[in-house]
C-alpha cells in the first residue's frame, strides 16, 4: 500500500489513544453484534489497559497512511523468547490493501530484533478475517496457552528460522 509507514508510539499518545479506541469499538461491537456503546468501550479499555506496550514490557505500533493513523498492533514481551501480538487492528478504509499483512510483517521484524523466537496470539471465533490474516502470515493454530475469557483460537509462529537457516548454510560444511 503506497504511503503506508509504521512507527512505534507511546500508548498514551493522542494518535495511539484514537486507534486503540477504534480497535475496541470494533471488537466490542462485533462481540455484541451491534454498535458498541461508549461505556462498553470504556469498560473494555479499563479491563485491558495498553500501558504495558512500551519500554521493557512491549511495543505499540501505528500504521500511518500518508500521515494519518489507520492501523495499530502491539507486541507484549512475555519472557526473553516469547512475545504476544495484541491490539491488532486495521481501520475499515485501509482493509484489503495489504495494511494488515504489512503491520504483521513489521511486528515480526521488531520481535525478531528484540530476540524473540516465538510470537503467539489469541483471537475470538467471530473475527474470521483476522484468523485468515494470521494464517496467511505464517501463524498456525496451537494448543491453548492461556485461559483468557475471550480466547477461542490460539496461534503461534516461530521467528527467525529462515535467517538462522541461511546463516547456518553459509557457515556450515562446504561453505
Amino acid at each position: 500500500m503506497p504511503g503506508l509507514s509504521f512507527v512505534t508510539t507511546d500508548p498514551g499518545s493522542p494518535a495511539a489513544a484514537g486507534m486503540l479506541r477504534a480497535y475496541y469499538n470494533d471488537i466490542v461491537g462485533r462481540y455484541w453484534g451491534r454498535v458498541a456503546l461508549p461505556a462498553e468501550v470504556d469498560s473494555a479499555m479499563a479491563d485491558e489497559p495498553s500501558e504495558d506496550l512500551q519500554g521493557d514490557s512491549g511495543v505499540l505500533v501505528l500504521g500511518m497512511l500518508d500521515g494519518v493513523p489507520v492501523a495499530c498492533g502491539g507486541v507484549r514481551f512475555v519472557d526473553a523468547r516469547i512475545g504476544e501480538l495484541t491490539r491488532v487492528y486495521v481501520a475499515a478504509e485501509a482493509r484489503g490493501a495489504g495494511a494488515g499483512a504489512g503491520l504483521l510483517a513489521y511486528l515480526d521484524g521488531l520481535a525478531t530484533v528484540a530476540g524473540l523466537g516465538t510470537l503467539r496470539l489469541t483471537v475470538r471465533s467471530d473475527l474470521v478475517e483476522a484468523r485468515r490474516l494470521y494464517a496467511r502470515s505464517g501463524f498456525a493454530e496451537v494448543a491453548p496457552f492461556n485461559t483468557e475469557p475471550y480466547a477461542e483460537h490460539w496461534f503461534a509462529k516461530e521467528l527467525g528460522v529462515v535467517g538462522v537457516r541461511l546463516a547456518l548454510d553459509a557457515t556450515g560444511p562446504g561453505a
